[in-house]
């Protein structure tokens, strides 16, 4: 018997962060989340995503143990100011019995039937800043911070269900070669010259602060056209900054200003911190936080998270300045190879800035659809 509950308390919130762990004790793959990070990030107490948005969480129960788990979620701002009638849905996990997946599904339809919305999708979060999509390729990879792992048969789930696929993200490998190519060198040193560009360079994660807002800013610019997108608050970005902040490292931070001192693009990769998660095993204490700052110090692989550039220096090569600076740090830091941040599928024009590093597509990972 699969019985579907709505979570009441704290006790059961904590039920359903945990859940997982149990579902991937023994996957290699999993990289599991920061428990006491999850429960932040699904309490309207300390989430400011909860001002334009509302949620319910679900446990499935199947002869009385926990089957599964989900969330549903309403986004105010995409559907008040975008238009959008979407049920959204995320933090779904279940065991492999479709009736389990049918049931928690289902909990989430009769909302969006309340709520006169149009169709359901997911997996995503709140906003644009959290995990979304399904895993649909990679199952033989870790998944990185910022993404989440599934088994095969959760897209199988999907389809046997009659859902459709809506958005599709790719992620890359990439080899960092040894040394500069001359060619980057020297198209870096151009366009630098040709837009008079210069590159800021950080010393402490104090001197990032004072960028931070501009780059959201930039983020918004720059993806407001893909049909995923809702435009970051403020108050978000309040709130990113200070989550992610301990994870930040200075020397992996490029920022590129005009001759006025705007800032026209930036990047922000980190140490891939898949390895050091997984040891961890969701608890910064006694010896997470330990192997987290390893990871910081001594790794030969990186994560590329975010890429954001003014709309009026897109295709303009200013790429190449980020990707040299970027090479100069890998190549001193003994990286050797980088991860590609989920990028849907249609946004050819960032695949192709990996065109000179080899790139091996290595994860896929789609949001599912269904009309109401």
């Amino acid at each position: 018997m699969i019985e579907v509950k709505q979570i009441t308390s704290k006790k059961d919130l904590k039920a359903f962060v945990r859940f997982p762990f149990s579902l991937y004790k023994d996957c290699k793959y999993w990289v599991p989340p920061l428990i006491n990070d999850e429960l932040e990030t699904l309490s309207g107490e300390k989430n400011p995503v909860f001002k334009n948005a509302e949620t319910q969480y679900f446990l499935a129960y199947k002869n009385g143990k926990i089957a599964g788990r989900i969330a549903a979620i309403i986004n105010h701002l995409e559907i008040n100011e975008q238009g959008k009638k979407k049920m959204r849905f995320g933090w779904l996990d279940m065991i492999d019995d479709i009736e389990v997946t049918k049931a928690l599904l289902e909990a989430v339809k009769t909302i969006g039937k309340q709520n006169n919305l149009e169709y359901v999708e997911g997996p995503v979060g709140f906003s644009n800043m959290e995990k979304a999509g399904i895993l649909t390729m990679g199952y033989e990879e870790l998944n990185t911070m910022i993404t989440w792992y599934h088994y095969p048969y959760y897209a199988e789930h999907f389809e046997k269900l009659g859902f459709e696929k809506q958005a599709t993200w790719v992620e890359y490998r990439l080899t960092i070669p040894p040394e500069m190519k001359e060619k980057v060198k020297k198209f870096s040193a151009l366009i630098k010259k040709r837009y008079d560009l210069e590159v800021i360079r950080f010393g402490s994660k104090k001197e990032i602060i004072p960028y931070v807002d501009a780059m959201f800013e930039l983020l918004n610019n720059t993806y407001n056209s893909l049909q995923t997108f809702v435009p970051i608050q403020q108050y978000q970005i309040d709130y990113y900054k200070e989550k992610y902040f301990n994870f930040i490292h200075p020397d992996y931070i490029t920022c590129i200003k005009d001759n006025t001192g705007k800032l026209i693009a930036f990047s922000v990769v980190m140490p891939s911190f898949s390895k050091a998660l997984k040891k961890a095993n969701g608890k910064l204490f006694p010896f997470g936080w330990y192997h987290l700052m390893q990871a910081q110090k001594k790794n030969d692989t990186a994560a590329f998270y975010l890429i954001g550039i003014d709309p009026e220096y897109q295709g303009k090569g200013v790429t190449a300045i980020i990707f040299a600076e970027m090479q100069k740090l890998f190549n001193a830091k003994g990286i050797t190879q980088v991860e590609t941040n989920p990028e849907l599928a249609e946004n050819t024009a960032v695949q192709l800035l990996w065109k000179d590093y080899g790139p091996v597509q290595h994860k896929e990972r789609s949001t599912f659809r269904k009309d109401l």
